[in-house]
């Protein structure tokens, strides 16, 4: 129990540490020195990876004891991570159109079928791990990290309110729509738009562009909202629905097959082992027979 509310504490100071390296900038704008995004992020970068990295690998050691991720869970989580890193390569060598990228499949998947801590795992390793592979280390690799492992550990709350669709969509259903698998497309379609809006938020208060789109020190937050979704209107809509349209099609696509192998290695990885009793030798049984 208390690993497990350790584990927790430090996944919760994983979300607050990307929250604040996100929004510090709106609030403490002195700090940002509007130097410019790329010389001010890649000084933030060292110290970000060396917390990230080092919150990751503690949560493995932590969960690595206890029953919730055994070493065999561990391994296939690397395998998955590899799988996912290899899609990244593959996609980089031959661009797809916008903003699609099949790596949020998986990590939307293995969230909801391990939980939002593996999930997490799986969201930060797989842009650390592909970014080493593509050559893709920058300032912004903190942010990926963060967001990524966000969309992973969000994926659980999915259950929430699954469960009770399936039930009323099972009474109701006649088109043989699986409601599991639609609500999953639908969570991966916001998550295409939402990762995009957050991924901005890591250049944007630095950025001194368009009057009316840019952030100025000063403004109320009504203002900032507005000047935001203009900026995001202009740059990043058009990318960003091609990647929630992808996120869509691909687990829509591929969703129910890939769902019900994870399920099938977690049911085999997660058990609890009770040893049969002994059998009593029968010189024992003569004994106790006497």
């Amino acid at each position: 129990m208390k690993s497990r509310i350790f584990s927790l504490a430090i996944y919760l100071a994983a979300t607050l540490s990307g929250m604040m390296v996100l929004l510090y900038p709106f609030f403490l704008p002195v700090l940002s020195n509007r130097a410019g995004y790329g010389t001010f992020r890649a000084g933030e970068m060292p110290a970000m990876m060396t917390l990230l990295l080092g919150l990751c690998l503690v949560v493995l050691i932590i969960e690595a004891q206890g029953k919730l991720m055994n070493t065999k869970l561990i391994a296939l989580l690397g395998v998955l991570v590899a799988i996912n890193s290899a899609l990244r390569f593959i996609e980089t060598a031959i661009p797809g159109p916008g903003g699609f990228t099949p790596i949020f499949f998986l990590i939307i998947l293995v969230g909801y079928a391990f939980g939002g801590r593996i999930g997490f795992l799986m969201g930060a390793f797989t842009m650390f791990v592909s970014a080493l592979v593509t050559g893709g280390v920058g300032p912004w690799l903190p942010g990926q990290m963060f967001t990524a492992g966000w969309v992973g550990m969000s994926a659980i709350f999915l259950k929430l309110f699954i469960e009770p669709l399936m039930l009323r969509m099972k009474q109701k259903n006649t088109t043989g729509i699986n409601p599991e698998i639609l609500a999953l497309a639908i969570y991966g379609l916001l998550w295409g738009f939402l990762y995009g809006a957050i991924m901005n938020l890591w250049q944007w208060p630095f950025i001194m562009g368009v009057q009316g789109q840019s952030w100025q020190v000063g403004l109320g937050f009504t203002e900032t909202i507005r000047h935001y979704l203009a900026y995001y209107l202009v740059t990043s809509l058009i990318w960003d629905t091609i990647a929630a349209i992808g996120n869509l099609l691909l687990i829509l696509a591929f969703g129910a097959a890939t769902l019900k192998a994870l399920r099938r290695f977690k049911k085999r990885f997660v058990f609890n082992y009770i040893p049969e009793a002994e059998p009593i030798s029968k010189t024992m049984h003569e004994e106790f027979s006497g």
